[in-house]
């Protein structure tokens, strides 16, 4: 097993700090100007859980999930607390959050994606870890279910709409929450009472995983 379908605590994920990482390499010459390049397609996030540990029960918690998941071996689900919907920032998940795709007139199986920036260059995410029970679908507008008209593989992303293929052109459109997949980055939790009866808490970093 190298992924389990759980998630961190998310009260203790509500308080980590984080965010994306890119990598990116820069040449810079006599004259001033530089060449940049990327060395990653996408992005990668970052956390450190510690900054969400506000008691002895919940670095209780936190010791049991890394034993759970023997450390760096086992991914996981976090709920990143500043990206994990589709939606605006306080705002309801809606069926046409994110285009996903466009009908070809033969494909019923679609990846969900979310999309960052401006229509004409945006950064599309692939999204692997949907929540179960959140997923909004819609297909040019009109609303579809799930069960009768189509299904949702939460450990994949993959949404598979049941019966005739949607036409060519037509819009594939979806809202969802997610998780990001990751594991500690560290075979080692060190904690201490004196510390942390002193206000400070121990560093629990995790890193996104590429699944």
């Amino acid at each position: 097993m190298t992924f389990l379908e759980k998630c961190f605590p998310s009260w203790i994920s509500f308080g980590a700090s984080g965010g994306p990482q890119r990598r990116t390499r820069i040449l810079t010459f006599a004259n001033g100007h530089e060449i940049r390049a990327t060395n990653w397609v996408g992005s990668r996030r970052r956390y450190d859980a510690g900054t969400g540990i506000r008691s002895l029960a919940d670095l209780h918690h936190v010791l049991a999930f890394f034993e759970e998941t023997r450390g760096r071996l086992i991914g996981f689900r976090f709920k990143d607390p500043f990206d994990h919907s589709t939606a605006a920032w306080g705002q309801a998940i809606t069926a046409e959050d994110e285009l996903i795709a466009t009908g070809n007139g033969t494909a019923t199986t679609f990846q969900l994606t979310k999309a960052y920036g401006d229509p004409g260059s945006p950064y599309n995410r692939i999204i692997r870890k949907p929540v179960s029970g959140t997923l909004r679908l819609a297909v040019d507008g009109v609303h579809v279910a799930l069960g009768p008209q189509a299904s949702l593989d939460t450990q994949t992303g993959l949404v598979t709409i049941h019966g005739d293929p949607p036409a060519a052109g037509t819009r594939i459109t979806a809202g969802f929450e997610f998780h990001t997949p990751v594991r500690f980055d560290t075979d080692h939790l060190e904690a201490s009472l004196t510390h942390f009866s002193a206000g400070q808490v121990p560093s629990v970093p995790l890193v996104e995983i590429n699944l």
